[in-house]
């Protein structure tokens, strides 16, 4: 009988690297660098001088820019002004957020149109008619009703209250041209005053030319006025129209260091040169005070009605 072979084993050893972790070092490696970037602040901080120490508390007990924006504009166009900040100058945008609210703002550079007209229609609301916007920058007209007396160049009861709005459209401004335009129409001219048209409307462009430039911050601005007299007599189509002062901002072509301009854009609406939003603006900005104004309580002897019961004036 023949003897059986030896049954040959090959026994293969195989290695095998360690098993997944399922990436939980990555959780603990983003907890340790934010306890070290939060830990070299805090030393930073504390080598910095006083009035350094003073701005950072500043910001953080008063809102930014963006905030107040975000809060009466709206988050589209808040949004729209970051992202082009972001794109075309990121260091600004930075600066921007950092800076508290009681920097004046410098309308020509927020880079965005939306912006601007957010920030007209919450400064000046239904005082600014005819407003334009295009990329080099905008302007509006001021009724003479609600600035002067009818007829002359004294200042009326609303006079310094409009010219403190306009002071805060054009006190930021840098590099940019403000062209003023006193606009007489002699309908609204007594007879015995019509041959003094041209004096009525030099002596309002003077109160108000002086009113701006002594709220302008930087020496980089130019003002410039002009008159214009709009003859109306006889015209029964034109003879209702009003006078206005018109307020024209542009950009200048260079900044006072030789760069270029930065244009006004519209990241997220259509038509930079599209003067809508300004009037969505004001729309939605009436609304809000006439809503506020009903819902404020009347004045008056309530007695004897019942709680229910709203006042005559409530219910027109």
């Amino acid at each position: 009988m023949a003897k059986e072979k030896p049954m040959i084993v090959i026994k293969k050893v195989i290695v095998a690297g360690a098993g997944h972790h399922g990436g939980s070092w990555k959780v603990a490696l983003a907890d340790f660098m934010t306890a070290m970037m939060a830990f070299f602040l805090v030393m930073w901080l504390l080598g910095q001088s006083e009035d350094t120490k003073k701005a950072i508390s500043d910001y953080f007990s008063t809102p930014s820019v963006i905030e107040y924006n975000f809060k009466n504009y709206g988050a589209t166009i808040t949004l729209e002004k970051l992202f082009l900040d972001l794109i075309n100058e990121p260091m600004q945008a930075f600066e921007s957020f950092m800076e508290p609210m009681d920097k004046t703002p410098n309308l020509l550079d927020m880079g965005s149109a939306s912006v601007v007209a957010g920030f007209l229609a919450d400064s000046l609301a239904e005082d600014a008619q005819n407003v334009k916007i295009d990329p080099t920058g905008f302007e509006f007209d001021i009724p003479e009703t609600v600035l002067f007396e009818r007829g002359t160049a004294l200042p009326s009861a609303r006079f310094i209250e409009i010219m403190d709005k306009v002071k805060g459209v054009t006190t930021g401004l840098e590099d940019a041209k403000i062209e003023l335009k006193s606009v007489v129409t002699t309908g609204t001219l007594p007879e015995a005053q019509e041959k003094n048209a041209m004096n009525v409307a030099q002596e309002r462009l003077d109160l108000v030319s002086n009113k701006v430039k002594a709220g302008l911050e930087s020496t980089t601005v130019d003002l410039n006025g002009t008159t214009s007299i709009v003859n109306t007599k006889g015209d029964p189509a034109a003879e209702k129209k009003i006078g206005f002062v018109r307020v024209s901002i542009k950009q200048k072509e260079l900044k006072s260091n030789g760069q270029p301009q930065r244009k006004l854009e519209t990241a997220f609406t259509p038509g930079a040169e599209d003067s809508n939003a300004y009037d969505n603006f004001v729309n939605q900005l009436a609304a809000q005070k006439k809503k506020t104004a009903e819902s404020k309580p009347v004045k008056g002897d309530n007695r004897g009605k019942s709680n229910n019961e709203k006042p005559e004036s409530v219910k027109k």
